[in-house]
């Protein structure tokens, strides 16, 4: 458990650093040249490749208790490594008590480095730590090339502390790449490690 905390906090250091991330390595070292032969790619530019990682996490008891944003904030900061942008609602909802422009959640985008670097933390170390952990499923994807996944507990992550938080939230992780098709994402994520059930 110790490993895995100073592990995920030395990447999260890293980002700062002229360091190429390990994931961006085997990107361009290995999982490059092996795409271009299964897919008959003529050029490196053809070659799917990640372009960003979104984190979404909906608040919808901030509505109540804005004291239940900061905490999410915090461990969205935490877990990302930036900070993220408190979004709000677009329009009423009286089904749900929910008024115009108020703060029901929060996002961040990673790119580059910091993008690798959770990608990493994520299939190395957050996936393997979900309870009954039998895969992530193959066909959430949207016929674009995009990958998105729902991750029911934020203290899968070794970032955050069990003590420390005020409830169990979960969060949507959205994969964008330059993948024309879903095919090409899935050879992309599953080159990256990414535990495939199907």
């Amino acid at each position: 458990m110790a490993k895995t905390k100073a592990a995920a906090t030395a990447a999260t250091s890293q980002a700062g650093t002229g360091k190429v991330p390990r994931l961006q390595a085997i990107f361009r070292d290995t999982i490059t040249p092996a795409l271009m032969e299964k897919f008959g790619f003529t050029s490196v530019m053809q070659v799917p490749r990640l372009t960003k990682i979104t984190l979404n996490m909906g608040v919808s008891e901030a509505v109540s208790d804005k004291k239940v944003m900061d905490h999410a904030v915090s461990d969205l900061t935490k877990i990302a490594g930036q900070k993220p942008v408190v979004t709000m609602s677009k329009k009423a909802i009286a089904g749900f008590k929910i008024r115009d422009s108020v703060p029901i959640g929060t996002m961040v985008t990673l790119r580059g480095v910091r993008m690798y670097e959770f990608l990493d933390r994520f299939v190395t170390v957050a996936l393997p730590r979900v309870r009954d952990f039998r895969g992530i499923s193959g066909r959430a994807f949207d016929g674009r090339g995009n990958y998105n996944i729902g991750v029911k507990e934020q203290i899968i992550f070794p970032e955050i502390e069990y003590d420390k938080i005020d409830a169990i939230r979960g969060m949507n992780i959205s994969i964008t790449t330059t993948a024309k098709t879903d095919d090409e994402c899935k050879a992309l994520l599953t080159a990256f490690k990414f535990p495939f059930k199907n």
